[in-house]
């Protein structure tokens, strides 16, 4: 895993430039940002405004791909920013960019509307954070076992099909639709939740999960037996939120990934779920930090992930997952706004 990025966090083995060498990097920076394309020294010595001839910009390109932030895009003479490149960027170069009072507006007003249920509210995350970034937005929540019960209500949704709205605790609440094995009538529904509120408020997700199993009054109750049979094979596993992610056709409109032998293994990286979790499950509380270039020798290889972990009761974390050259000022501004409120929401 690549050691996170912060703006100002400046390591021991950063390389020393110039002012000068600072320019030029910067200026190729924002040229390759803005073009998706290496950078040519004629180009750069035409539009750095830095006061030097052709020959000095080589030199100096030379001298900044030999200290490893820079590397050939190709075959041509062309470079672009390595991924220690990109780092080193953001924690000397990167200038920070708050989000807009209407962003901001946008953000509250969005996630207001899944406010009570842990779920929806990330899912609605993950697509905001798509949707300002025009990257791939990302949103985990850790293990809930540890919440305690407070609220149970069971909701007909058809013959054989229930709804569960669990509150777990202030604003904190889940909801689950359960598939039954047999139809219930509505005061048959009606009994088994006074039955489920008996033997389960006030008892942690973990407790109600083994109660599920072997309390006696569950096994015996015929109606109540039915639904704790389907909620238990929902939660055979510690209940946690999965990774949830939106706006994958993002990365496919990127010039990076033009290709589709580029393209397909980040794909897979994604819809697959545990190398991304492990970097989301990393991240840092209380500040955005970067991870450029997340897998050294791999699929991610070509992505960097902004992320922070939320603050408040509930355990997991937001982010954004792009190219390398994403627009780095702007993820950190989103996901530390959405974070934020995210953790305010779930801290009600």
């Amino acid at each position: 895993m690549s050691q996170p990025a912060l703006p100002g966090a400046v390591l021991r083995d950063d390389p020393d430039l110039t002012e000068r060498q600072r320019a030029l990097f910067g200026a190729l920076v924002e040229l390759h940002r803005r073009h998706a394309r290496p950078v040519g020294s004629e180009a750069l010595h035409a539009r750095s405004g830095v006061a030097l001839s052709s020959a000095g910009v080589r030199a100096e390109l030379a001298e900044l791909e030999a200290r490893g932030l820079l590397e050939r895009g190709h075959a041509s003479a062309g470079r672009v920013p390595s991924a220690a490149g990109w780092a080193y960027w953001v924690r000397h170069l990167m200038a920070p960019a708050p989000v807009s009072p209407e962003v901001e507006a946008r953000i509250r007003a969005v996630l207001a509307h899944s406010a009570h249920d842990v779920e929806s509210l990330l899912q609605e995350a993950s697509r905001l954070l798509s949707d300002l970034t025009r990257q791939i937005g990302l949103a985990r929540a850790d293990s809930l076992d540890r919440e305690t019960l407070t609220r149970l209500d069971v909701v007909p949704l058809g013959e054989r099909r229930v709804l569960l709205a669990l509150n777990l605790g202030g604003a904190l609440a889940r909801t689950l639709a359960l598939e039954l094995e047999s139809p219930l009538a509505p005061d048959e529904l009606d009994e088994v939740g006074a039955v489920l509120r008996e033997r389960l408020l006030g008892r942690t997700l973990a407790e109600v999960r083994e109660r599920l199993d072997h309390d006696p009054e569950l096994v015996r109750h015929s109606a109540a037996r039915l639904v704790a049979r389907a909620l238990r094979g929902q939660w055979a596993q510690p209940v946690r939120t999965p990774l949830l992610a939106a706006g994958a056709s993002h990365i496919a409109g990127q010039p990076e990934f033009a290709d589709g032998p580029r393209l397909a293994p980040v794909l897979r990286a994604i819809e697959g779920g545990p190398p991304i979790d492990r970097q989301l499950a990393g991240s840092l509380e209380g500040q955005a930090a970067a991870r450029v270039g997340l897998e050294p020798d791999g699929a991610l290889s070509a992505l960097s992930l902004v992320s922070v972990a939320l603050p408040g009761p509930v355990p997991g974390a937001v982010g954004v997952l792009g190219p390398l050259r994403m627009d780095y000022a702007l993820a950190f501004a989103v996901v530390d706004a959405v974070g934020q409120r995210l953790g305010e929401l779930l801290d009600a």
